[in-house]
């Protein structure tokens, strides 16, 4: 290789918005499922988009996100800079979906109108599908925006993607215990209530 000179890494487009046609795709088909009105495909989309959110956070927050910790600065940095304008959009659209179709669903099932006790399992699935979304949309979306547009640039301010990154594993980790509360819950709808 003398003479020649090594070509930098080509920029990569932190948001793609050709993502939004698959989100289109995805809403569009949970749309379907809820006027279809069929209980097989309303309970599909939900429990698909509710395995996808729950196993991806546990996987990112259990397995990629201990690995990323490890490795050094620029690898970490490359493979932040081409996961997460992707997680951008898939991690919102399944909460919408997951949450969207399981309230239709049960409404559908008439789990809305249970008596107590059995309403508490309801009213604890509502609280934590709140959590879980308020927190995926107040912390880790707009955590994940900053880091990903200050990581693309030159120089990025490490002491600032630190402070945020610290916030951010903190919810992540609670974000998890919510994902594993939800799927008792789930399970108790599953067995019966």
């Amino acid at each position: 290789m003398t003479g020649q000179a090594i070509a930098a890494p080509a920029p990569v487009r932190v948001i793609n918005l050709a993502y939004l046609w698959w989100v289109a795709t995805a809403l569009i088909v949970m749309v379907a499922a809820i006027m279809s009105a069929s209980h097989w495909a309303l309970n599909f989309v939900h429990v698909l988009a509710g395995l996808m959110w729950t196993g991806i956070d546990l996987f990112m927050g259990f397995m990629v996100g201990p690995i990323l910790r490890k490795l050094d600065l620029p690898i970490r940095r490359a493979f932040i800079l081409r996961l997460m304008p992707r997680m951008i959009f898939l991690m919102p659209t399944l909460a919408i979906i997951t949450g969207t179709a399981g309230w239709f669903l049960a409404k559908q099932l008439g789990y809305l109108e249970l008596p107590y006790p059995q309403r508490y399992w309801v009213v604890a699935a509502l609280v934590v599908i709140a959590v879980l979304t308020v927190q995926g949309f107040g912390v880790l979306l707009p955590t994940n925006l900053r880091v990903c547009l200050e990581l693309a640039k030159d120089q990025p301010d490490m002491p600032r993607i630190g402070k945020w990154m610290r916030t951010y594993v903190r919810a992540t980790a609670f974000q998890g215990t919510m994902q594993v509360a939800i799927i008792v819950i789930m399970s108790r709808f599953v067995a019966g209530l």
